[in-house]
């Protein structure tokens, strides 16, 4: 599955990105703001993730430049019986709004393609950044935090926030 945007393409990752990813999201400062990057990451972490059986009920995807492939981040949905959005943007990335418009990708597949009645994410209490860009697609604070397990830095508490198709909201107002 791929989805193309302005400036990006999402695309499935490759055994052959394996070295590119690793390098990508082998940063601390990446890896303590997720739950299941573990810090350090290395090429067999990577190898290990590209590797999973796709699902195409709750796709990933590596955020790439269209004009020139460079993996720049990754977004995609998991979890079973509520599907949850994780994403992370290389650090020299930053600020450029990558994860707002990969994230608007993903929410249009969601809403269109699977049709998702509601999505959740969580962020590390301290990331203001990731708090915009929930904001920006659509999501909801629950008013929820909770202790979550993250492999990059231990415990971190985390503020859990969901997002509900459009035409599920207007089905229920009426």
């Amino acid at each position: 599955m791929f989805a193309v945007t302005e400036r990006l393409l999402l695309r499935p990752g490759w055994i052959e990105d394996a070295p590119t990813l690793a390098a990508a999201i082998g940063d601390k400062e990446i890896a303590r703001n997720l739950v299941r990057v573990p810090y350090p990451y290395s090429q067999a972490d990577a190898e290990e993730f590209l590797a999973l059986p796709a699902d195409p009920l709750r796709p990933h995807f590596l955020i790439c430049l269209r004009d020139s492939n460079r993996i720049v981040g990754g977004i995609g949905l998991s979890g079973n019986a509520e599907p949850e959005l994780g994403y992370w943007i290389a650090r020299e990335q930053w600020g450029r709004g990558y994860a707002t418009e990969a994230g608007r990708a993903v929410m249009a597949l969601a809403d269109g393609s699977l049709r998702l009645p509601r999505i959740r994410a969580r962020r590390a209490t301290d990331n203001a950044r990731s708090a915009n860009v929930l904001r920006k697609l659509g999501f909801r604070s629950t008013g929820r935090t909770a202790m979550s397990p993250s492999l990059g830095r231990g415990p971190m508490e985390t503020s859990w926030y969901t997002r509900e198709r459009e035409e599920s909201s207007q089905a229920l107002a009426a």
